[in-house]
């Protein structure tokens, strides 16, 4: 029977049931329901609210790559070879990622695009392998790029990649690894603030040069965030008392902070993000099981994320623009998308996940 890998948390039942129950999900559809309305308004050239400033205080990128670091950390431990950990992460990303670029090719045939040559299929095949971009053809597709959300997802099977590495590096010293990860995250964070002096590390830029976006589409600049789940899991934060069922406290402290640092500033991104981190774990652990209560396991962020771009590219073409109202008609159709999505292709791949803390859908990223 295969062991667990040296320096996974220890086994038991009291402490595994007491992981799983959480508000990951809950978290993950707030998140993706923030990357949906900055999209929104500004995709469909809409005017910002009083009160924007709140909803820009919660990105949701940074939330997504920290409870991923979280979860998948904990999954790899526990999983009993590496082929489980890669056929694992396959099925949490592939499934659902090649639903909505098959999809994106009738969509866009419909405006007048053509794939059916060698461009479109070099285009296509690429994108089935993860490498996201926008191809000459598409860039007038839309607001200009074919799904403005799916950049993320070659950093993230980047850091999928560059996890089991850290472990094996850290193989002869596993009493010492989570001090390791903390000198690796540290230079990492970094990185990441003097990239962060130079440009915003999650903007989408129009204009840039290709070394630049080659490089901020690299793990390098973000896999801080990642690292930082993966140490707060390694310490057991849904254990700590600092941590556990204190997410209001936390919550208040980053508020403060964030609201109270340089507008623009790296020392704003870097401290404000790294407190959000923790403020997320926090608020998973605090009254949990409140996310399943509300959603039912119906875990849908996934979806919302990655078909709202290909929704708004609709709304476009079509000319919807300027009103506040096609806010909610946006994500009203993109939960529709993402529910479809969970039930009919996530939800079926999932189960055949092997080897990882739980089959189901608070651990699946």
């Amino acid at each position: 029977m295969p062991q667990p890998r040296p320096g996974a948390m220890r086994d038991g039942s009291a402490m595994k049931t007491e992981f799983r129950v959480n508000n990951f999900d809950l978290l993950r559809i707030i998140a993706a329901a923030q990357v949906v309305v900055i999209h929104s308004f500004s995709h469909l050239g809409i005017a910002h609210p009083w009160g924007w400033s709140a909803i820009d205080a919660f990105p949701g990128v940074p939330i997504f790559f920290v409870i991923s670091g979280f979860l998948i950390s904990a999954s790899y431990e526990r999983s009993s070879d590496l082929g489980s950990y890669a056929r694992n992460r396959i099925l949490r990303i592939v499934p659902g990622l090649w639903c909505v670029i098959i999809l994106t090719v009738p969509v866009a045939m419909a405006f007048g695009y053509h794939f059916f040559n060698v461009k479109g299929a070099a285009w296509f095949v690429s994108q089935l392998a993860g490498l996201i971009f926008t191809p000459g053809f598409l860039k007038n597709f839309g607001f200009g790029s074919y799904n403005g959300a799916l950049w993320t997802i070659p950093i993230e099977l980047q850091f999928y990649f560059v996890l089991p590495l850290l472990y094996l590096a850290t193989k002869r010293v596993p009493k010492r690894r989570t001090q390791v990860l903390v000198a690796v995250w540290a230079v990492f964070v970094v990185i990441a603030f003097i990239y962060a002096t130079k440009s915003a590390p999650l903007a989408e830029n129009t204009i840039e040069s290709t070394s630049h976006k080659l490089f901020r589409y690299s793990f390098v600049p973000h896999i801080y965030m990642f690292l930082a789940g993966v140490l707060l899991q390694r310490f057991q934060a849904h254990q700590s008392r600092w941590m556990a069922g204190r997410g209001g406290y936390w919550l208040a402290a980053y508020l403060v902070v964030h609201f109270s640092l340089p507008e623009g500033s790296a020392a704003k991104y870097i401290v404000s993000t790294l407190l959000l981190s923790v403020t997320v774990i926090s608020l998973a652990y605090t009254l949990p099981g409140v996310a399943h209560r509300v959603l039912d396991g119906n875990d849908i962020s996934y979806g919302v994320y990655i078909y709202h771009g290909l929704i708004l590219n609709i709304m476009v073409e079509r000319g919807y623009h300027g009103r506040v109202g096609y806010v909610p008609l946006v994500m009203l159709l993109a939960a529709i998308a993402a529910f479809a999505s969970w039930r009919l292709v996530e939800q079926p791949f999932l189960r055949r996940k092997r080897g990882s803390i739980k089959a189901g859908p608070s651990l699946a990223m």
